[in-house]
């Protein structure tokens, strides 16, 4: 007879999804703030409107490259916030946001070091994010 633990399965699962695609926290800057400030890490925020298509092919793509996943998983704490919903339309306007989807890269302070706009490909969003990185 064989028995799993479950926080072994559940592991286990995490790591081939985080291998995957990008594991994003889902609208909560402060908690994204949180654990950036903990762990010393970079924030990515991927910031877009259920609508938007541009947005939709990142998700559906982009965000789904392995070797981009590996990349942000590693060195970023994620976060996807709904520009229009929650929080969202409070951090639109401090942002300056005017288009979707808005990728931006922030200091483990919360200061923005580097952003773009529009639909990206994973080859390019990996060099946005070493360049992030050395903001």
């Amino acid at each position: 007879m064989v028995t799993t633990l479950p926080g072994i399965n559940k592991a286990q699962n995490q790591t081939t999804v985080q291998n995957k695609q990008i594991i994003f926290i889902e609208d909560d800057w402060n908690e994204a703030l949180k654990q950036a400030a903990a762990q010393n890490k970079y924030l990515f925020v991927d910031a877009y409107a259920s609508w938007c298509g541009p947005c939709k092919m990142l998700k559906a793509t982009t965000f789904k490259n392995k070797k981009a996943a590996a990349f942000y998983n590693t060195n970023f704490i994620n976060v996807a916030i709904d520009m229009e919903k929650g929080q969202g339309p409070e951090l639109a306007a401090q942002w300056g946001m005017q288009a979707y989807p808005t990728l931006i890269i922030f200091n483990p302070q919360g200061k923005p070091v580097l952003g773009s706009v529009g639909y990206i490909k994973a080859d390019d969003l990996i060099k946005f994010g070493e360049a992030g990185l050395k903001k």
